[in-house]
């Protein structure tokens, strides 16, 4: 005896999807099928601080830090953004950051500052931007040495001195000297 299986026919979904007499192909009341508003806007529209018909989509999207102000929001606030680096990242990446001579481990670092963290197991000699005074003292403890672009006597001069906002130079206020009457 063998088996047989009977082929269903299967209407076309537009066809099957007309919404007998309404004309809304499925889609319920032909008022919440003409655009976004029966779902509170498009998008990400109704999830505001104020708007809470969408609050809940957004958490479970995006979690508790959506809403709110993060960071600095003043204009006139600037970042530091000077690149640092310590001590221990240093010795942890000799091989990244250096090449080894005869006098030492000779390391460029120009647009960087070292910072102290850290020990100092090798002789190291850098080239950086700046350096904290606990960094100088552990490279020159193990005879290396730290050389600055610029020396700490020149960044305090305030002929030299640099605005960081204007990156104009603040030159001294002139004295003014009366002559006698």
């Amino acid at each position: 005896m063998q088996d047989y299986q009977m082929k269903t026919h299967k209407r076309q979904k537009s066809s099957r999807m007309h919404g007998r007499k309404m004309g809304t192909h499925g889609g319920g009341a032909r008022k919440k099928n003409k655009g976004s508003g029966h779902r509170g806007g498009k998008g990400m529209s109704g999830s505001g601080k104020r708007n809470d018909q969408k609050k809940t989509l957004v958490l479970k999207k995006y979690g508790h830090g959506y809403f709110g102000k993060q960071g600095i929001t003043s204009r006139k606030t600037q970042r530091d953004i000077r690149k640092r680096i310590n001590l221990r990242d240093i010795e942890l990446n000799l091989k990244k950051y250096s090449k080894k001579t005869k006098n030492g481990y000779e390391i460029n670092l120009e647009k960087y500052k070292i910072l102290g963290t850290g020990d100092v197991k090798n002789k190291l000699i850098i080239k950086a931007k700046e350096a904290s005074k606990s960094a100088i003292e552990k490279v020159e403890a193990k005879a290396g040495k730290i050389i600055l672009l610029y020396s700490p006597k020149e960044a305090s001069d305030p002929k030299t001195e640099i605005k960081k906002t204007g990156g104009k130079k603040i030159l001294p206020k002139k004295k003014v000297v009366e002559k006698g009457k």
